[in-house]
């Protein structure tokens, strides 16, 4: 194989290799617990719920294959199989569960957070330790979409706590009937 010469060192490519290859592992894992809950959604909130997810994986599914991409782009090969996204992933699966609807947008809300997290750490490592502006600008379009689809998530949930006047269901009393 002819070496790169893109001004990274085999190192530094090593190094985003890496972090490439956890971050496609976290987004597989997401996709298919996004796909699942897509499926599993029962209840008033069917229709909105089912139509979400579906925007949410096929974003997953086109990001997945701009990182393995990436990860080609620089010399590497992204892991392509379910044991090696379960042992690259920092998100776990909870098999055989069927949370409530909301319990599955929460799940997905902390699921996202957790991802932008390690996307924010990812974008640090690339930049100050292996001068990999170049993934580091990758990444943050990356955390940026996440950003989105947590924020949407968390608004689902936020609604189902407010009273019609916009407060929080919890803090508005409402007068008794007599």
């Amino acid at each position: 194989m002819r070496p790169l010469n893109i001004g990274l060192s085999e190192q530094q490519r090593q190094g985003t290799i890496e972090i490439l290859n956890r971050d496609l592992s976290d987004f597989y894992l997401l996709n298919i617990k996004t796909k699942k809950y897509h499926w599993d959604v029962v209840g008033p909130q069917f229709r909105s719920l089912h139509e979400i997810w579906e925007e949410h994986y096929e974003i997953l599914s086109v990001n997945i294959d701009e990182t393995a991409e990436r990860i080609r782009a620089l010399g590497g090969y992204p892991v392509g199989t379910a044991a090696g996204f379960l042992e690259h992933a920092t998100i776990k699966e909870h098999g055989g569960d069927v949370p409530t609807a909301n319990e599955m947008v929460e799940d997905l809300v902390v699921t996202h957070e957790q991802i932008i997290r390690n996307l924010r750490e990812d974008i640090d490592s690339c930049s100050e330790k292996y001068h990999d502006e170049g993934t580091a600008d990758f990444i943050t379009g990356l955390m940026e979409q996440h950003e989105e689809m947590a924020w949407m998530l968390r608004s689902f949930i936020e609604g189902e706590n407010l009273a019609p006047n916009g407060k929080s269901a919890v803090d508005t009393k409402v007068p008794a009937k007599v």
